[in-house]
């Protein structure tokens, strides 16, 4: 469980795709987070209105938020996306962003989790800031895990992310941290840079899960 490894496994299968990589991002971005953010401006009365939050109304505010939790599974496809790169060496498509709406059910399932992730973390966080933080850690592989168990329950996803995690979020912490110069970087060219370094976290942290998963089947062998 190195950083180096998981950041270099993540260059190596991007080699070759980080253009087509960059485009799947900037398609991602312009709809989850540009889109939204169009509306609520709209919504606000205009772009000096938003600029002035005080002004910015309720309704459009509860609108972005609805807007991006009816995408969230685009953000799912995103990072469903990087899994296949790094354990297949699959070809980025930008209608993989579409993967987690090819049914019903697990498109339900995805904002199920989602909130019900965020009132475990809101409980967990009216306790302490690092309460909250340890658990957002040990929930962090639950879009993973619905991935590879598609006919998993939400409580049981949750779970088995927890498990996955035990031991290891201080790992996942310095594995975050260890992007901080990148992140440094990307917002002094004015968020240009994430178009790269989001590909590159995403895998990354796609391969930390894969090895989680490798490591609790060799550990289920052995017992």
């Amino acid at each position: 469980m190195k950083i180096k490894a998981f950041k270099k496994e993540a260059k190596q299968k991007l080699k070759g795709q980080w253009g087509r990589a960059a485009l799947f991002t900037l398609l991602f971005g312009a709809i989850y987070y540009v889109f939204p953010l169009i509306i609520e401006i709209n919504l606000s009365g205009g772009f000096e209105a938003w600029i002035d939050q005080t002004k910015v109304t309720n309704g459009a505010a509860a609108s972005t938020f609805v807007i991006t939790l009816v995408l969230l599974p685009l953000y799912i496809g995103y990072l469903w996306t990087f899994l296949s790169v790094i354990r297949a060496g699959e070809q980025i498509k930008l209608t993989g962003l579409l993967q987690a709406f090819s049914e019903i059910s697990m498109y339900l399932k995805i904002l199920g989790t989602y909130l019900v992730m965020m009132v475990y973390l809101f409980f967990w966080f009216l306790l302490l800031i690092i309460p909250g933080v340890i658990k957002a850690f040990a929930y962090s592989q639950t879009y993973f895990v619905l991935k590879d168990n598609p006919d998993i329950g939400i409580n049981a996803a949750i779970t088995r992310s927890r498990k996955l995690m035990h031991g290891y979020k201080w790992k996942y912490f310095l594995l975050q941290l260890s992007f901080i110069g990148w992140i440094f970087l990307s917002l002094i060219t004015l968020g240009i840079g994430f178009i790269w370094l989001s590909p590159y976290l995403s895998a990354s942290n796609a391969a930390f899960y894969n090895e989680l998963v490798k490591k609790q089947s060799r550990d289920e062998v052995v017992a």
